[in-house]
């Protein structure tokens, strides 16, 4: 696992489920695990899981591991999710509701969880046509709210604005996975949802959070958020020559919130156009951009375009 990336399809990201945080860290590897095999996913894919990797990605003990995977035989297999998808004879919307997975096997004497994903889930985590939001996992690998970790993700579907539109309140408790009878009054749902997930992930994400609450006369209906991308420390400078532009071997090496911001706005210049393919959008670009600037020869030939963007 090298670089952590995980994609989801945004119809997930915008889903209505009740997950804990270790049934959603279960996931996050899966679909981590799913990518990086480089052989693709279907419905019959088996996806192994190691406690190891779990204690070493979420910093958490061996003992949390073990029983993090244990528990996901019983709880992760039942969990369900919902969401918003086009009935194609019609063109009408309509409700979708499945399971996370089909199977789940668990060998304790190997700490290792096996998963299947549900039929439904597979091209919701390996389309990448439209809509989709990728993230490193180790962005949320310190959130330990639930609530942190669904939040940051609907947030950082809209990195290219950094502002989300009101979400209506009820909408946006379904996203959350809060149950209808939890937190009910809106200064239990402030103080135990709400501002604990702002607060986790201004702390320990790579982005900084606020929100604005918005009133039908004097009941709070919805939500708006707004956030940005935090400010890297630059880099001492050094007489590394691989830092030296004149240099053959030049390479900077970028941190992956670096790699995706200026990625994202790399995707929409015009000189990037000879480096797109077929039909593409914008988000899907911005990720290939994203790995060609791992690449050293890939970034010295687009340093000149960083350069215009600001990167030093």
């Amino acid at each position: 696992m090298k670089n952590g990336l995980v994609v989801k399809d945004n119809a997930l990201i915008n889903a209505s489920y009740n997950l804990e945080t270790a049934e959603q860290r279960l996931i996050l590897l899966a679909i981590m695990n799913a990518r990086e095999t480089g052989q693709g996913i279907t419905a019959d894919s088996k996806l192994e899981i190691h406690a190891g990797d779990y204690a070493k990605h979420f910093n958490v003990s061996t003992d949390a591991a073990y029983k993090a995977l244990k528990d996901a035989v019983n709880n992760l297999f039942n969990r369900q999710f919902s969401y918003t998808a086009e009935y194609k004879k019609t063109g009408k919307t309509g409700v979708v509701r499945s399971r996370w997975v089909s199977r789940i096997f668990y060998v304790d004497s190997l700490a290792l969880l096996e998963i299947t994903f549900a039929p439904d889930v597979v091209p919701l985590i390996t389309r990448l046509e439209q809509h989709f939001t990728s993230y490193q996992l180790k962005q949320v690998a310190q959130l330990t709210s639930k609530y942190a970790i669904r939040l940051y993700e609907m947030l950082i579907a809209w990195r290219a604005t950094g502002k989300v539109p009101e979400i209506e309140l009820s909408e946006f408790r379904n996203r959350l996975g809060v149950g209808d009878n939890e937190y009910t009054a809106m200064n239990n749902f402030k103080s135990r949802v709400l501002e604990p997930a702002i607060k986790q992930i201004n702390e320990h994400t790579d982005i900084t959070a606020s929100y604005e609450q918005h009133k039908k006369g004097r009941i709070i209906s919805g939500f708006s958020f707004k956030f940005k991308q935090k400010t890297q420390a630059k880099p001492k400078k050094t007489i590394d020559p691989k830092r030296d532009p004149n240099t053959p071997d030049f390479f900077i090496k970028m941190t992956d919130a670096q790699r995706h911001l200026f990625a994202n706005k790399m995707s929409e210049m015009p000189e990037m156009s000879k480096y797109s393919q077929g039909t593409e959008s914008y988000q899907q670009f911005a990720i290939r951009i994203a790995e060609m600037l791992l690449q050293p020869e890939k970034f010295r030939e687009l340093y000149p375009i960083l350069e215009k963007l600001g990167f030093n």
